[in-house]
């Protein structure tokens, strides 16, 4: 099993590389809205609840999905309601299995991060689409969490979401 693990902050492109990716290896794509929309439906965001069943949603899938060895690619944006023990929890989850975690980050310049938040293609999920909240956020250090581990890092400025996920895929051995 391997778990692709992209992050990056908002507008950085990860659903989109993540879906050219999962076309061109066939992994599935358990992105991080799959679960958060779910959540907000019945919790605020950040709150405790919605923190905590995020986290161990998210671990339960990676630990089913090691046992049965699908490999996954999976999106993520470090921000300070998640814990940070979290990806240690899910390198572990993964590496007890037999699997492998591979980290992708996602950069971008400020400058393109908003122009592109208010784009209309972020309405398909409850994504950040306030450019407004977007600086409130950042301002007030929303985008603080600690490195994650290092891997492969792409400036989706420069790179085209297809030409992205064949870096990765390349990168990782994972041309089907």
């Amino acid at each position: 099993m391997n778990l692709i693990f992209i992050h990056g902050p908002a507008a950085a492109g990860k659903l989109t590389v993540g879906r050219a990716l999962a076309e061109l290896t066939g992994f599935k794509l358990f992105h991080n809205h799959l679960v958060v929309d779910t959540l907000l439906a019945v919790f605020p965001f950040g709150s405790e609840p919605f923190a905590r069943l995020r986290e161990e949603i998210w671990l339960a899938v990676f630990r089913e999905a090691a046992a049965a060895d699908v490999s996954l690619i999976f999106t993520f944006t470090p921000e300070p309601s998640v814990n940070p023990g979290f990806i240690g929890s899910a390198v572990t989850i993964v590496e007890e299995a037999g699997g492998q975690v591979h980290f992708v980050e996602l950069t971008c310049p400020i400058e393109e991060l908003e122009r592109r938040i208010e784009n209309p293609s972020r309405a398909e999920f409850k994504k950040l689409r306030s450019l407004e909240t977007f600086r409130e956020i950042r301002k007030q250090g929303g985008a603080a969490f600690p490195s994650l581990p290092a891997g492969i890092r792409i400036d989706t400025s420069q790179c085209k979401p297809q030409a992205s996920a064949r870096k990765i895929a390349e990168r990782f051995g994972f041309i089907r």
